[in-house]
């Protein structure tokens, strides 16, 4: 027989004093450091704990006695339950700080190197609907609020649409709107919802794998196109087309209306094929006048108008005369080796997305840049000693890897190459600083320009310029 876990008690009247990781704030009591989500600092609450270990405990607010003064009214009706804006309470240019002081703090504790004063973050104009690409997933086991499972009312019907629940891979909020993307994609999410409700559609089951309705992508371009990609968990041709002939009616904007038939455990599509139900199977984004194809498995930065903003530090830190080789690692679509390129001899792009590399020769061709050459592969793999001295040692690398930073292997070949500079693109502060401790072997950083992205949630870009210490070109 297991033992009842103990009841974990209520703190009254804590002040919360911080913001923490992850989106936390964070309270002290007794030498115990408790982390909350959707507090504010200023706030005086009774925290209930809900995990508890010898130095820290995990809890949540039961009652807000007095709200911080920073504290601002949220927009959204799903925050505290959704999970995605946990900062929708602070200030934007409160959050701004805190984003500051995450990229100074990670590379002063993590990197442990020299590091030159921090630039100002720059700000997204833009803080709500700044998204250009959501996802959101069908269930059949629509997630109860506290306030719905309290009121006593029975929910027959748990269908519903919109994003997990932190911790509960089966779980799905139904979302009414969201401030994240245009309206259109609430629109788009809710009427096949709702279609699927009054047509007898079964939504997906996160457990047993099974179900037609399972997954929607949306991405809408500064230019105005729209692409709607429907994942279908089962094969039914005659519901799946009667569904898309509705909404291809009824959206008459979706310039790319596309479809998945996906049976497999996850919802990545890398290995899925995507089929063209109505319109392009891309579409298109512009920055400088430069057109970039996205297709629907492309990585393309989420905010289209703060990208620009990267992209331009990005290129800024480069230094480009027009007589470099430029490599351009994690290349994506190719956004950066062809931004960059009017600036370069030549622009080398590598990607492990075989698809993107498609799109990044696509990019160039269309854009008339014939300086530029792509490949595709696991960066480990493709970036060797001998792909170098195969295709000339670099003068500038920009890289821009995923949130686990590089390989070890991979700095080790950068270590190599010695490139006069590199510009190191990262949307996580903390492994870019361990990369920095690798790099700090042979480079000091110059320059660190923190850039936000994604507006009232702990996440932060980060470009850092680094300079070879013999400053000499290579010989």
């Amino acid at each position: 027989m297991s033992r009842k876990r103990k009841e974990l008690p209520v703190l009254e009247h804590v002040e919360i004093t911080d913001v923490a990781a992850e989106g936390n704030a964070l309270a002290r009591v007794d030498g115990l450091v408790v982390f909350v989500p959707f507090a504010a600092p200023g706030d005086v609450a009774d925290i209930k704990l809900l995990k508890k270990r010898k130095s820290y405990a995990d809890g949540r607010i039961e009652r807000l006695i007095t709200p911080g003064e920073i504290r601002v009214t949220p927009r959204c009706d799903h925050f505290t339950v959704c999970g995605g804006c946990r900062w929708q309470h602070l200030p934007y240019t409160f959050q701004l700080k805190c984003k500051q002081r995450q990229v100074e703090d990670a590379l002063q504790r993590i990197a442990k190197i020299e590091i030159p004063p921090v630039n100002p973050i720059i700000g997204s104009e833009n803080i709500w609907e700044y998204r250009n690409k959501m996802e959101y997933t069908f269930s059949n086991k629509k997630w109860l609020t506290r306030e719905q499972l309290e009121s006593g009312e029975e929910f027959a019907d748990r269908d519903g649409a919109g994003f997990h629940i932190p911790g509960a891979f089966d779980k799905v909020l139904d979302i009414e709107r969201c401030h994240l993307q245009d309206n259109l994609g609430n629109r788009l999410r809710n009427f096949i919802r709702d279609f699927g409700h009054a047509h007898g559609y079964t939504f997906y089951d996160l457990r047993q794998q099974q179900g037609l309705l399972r997954n929607l992508m949306v991405r809408i371009t500064s230019t105005g196109e729209v692409m709607a990609l429907m994942q279908f968990g089962e094969d039914d041709s005659t519901k799946i087309s009667e569904l898309l002939d509705t909404v291809a009616r009824e959206f008459p904007e979706i310039t790319s209306l596309l479809y998945v038939v996906n049976t497999k455990v996850n919802d990545t599509i890398g290995d899925q094929n995507v089929v063209t139900f109505k319109g392009r199977d891309f579409i298109e984004e512009e920055m400088e006048g430069l057109r970039f194809r996205i297709g629907p498995k492309s990585f393309y930065q989420t905010n289209s108008r703060q990208a620009h903003e990267l992209y331009k530090v990005a290129r800024d830190f480069a230094a480009l005369t027009g007589d470099e080789l430029v490599y351009d690692l994690y290349t994506g679509t190719g956004t950066i080796a062809n931004f960059v390129s009017r600036n370069a001899r030549k622009v080398i792009g590598i990607e492990y997305v075989a698809d993107a590399i498609a799109d990044a020769r696509i990019n160039s061709a269309e854009n008339g840049i014939g300086n530029t050459e792509f490949f595709a592969g696991d960066m480990k793999d493709v970036l060797t000693d001998a792909f170098i001295a195969e295709h000339g040692r670099p003068d500038v690398m920009i890289v821009d890897p995923p949130r686990a930073g590089m390989h070890e292997d991979v700095v080790g070949v950068i270590l190599n190459a010695e490139p006069q500079r590199i510009v190191y693109v990262s949307c996580n502060p903390a492994t870019q600083a361990r990369d920095l401790a690798m790099l700090d072997a042979k480079y000091r950083v110059e320059q660190v320009q923190p850039v936000d992205m994604f507006p009232h949630t702990a996440h932060v870009e980060n470009v850092v310029k680094l300079v070879r210490r013999d400053n000499n070109p290579a010989s």
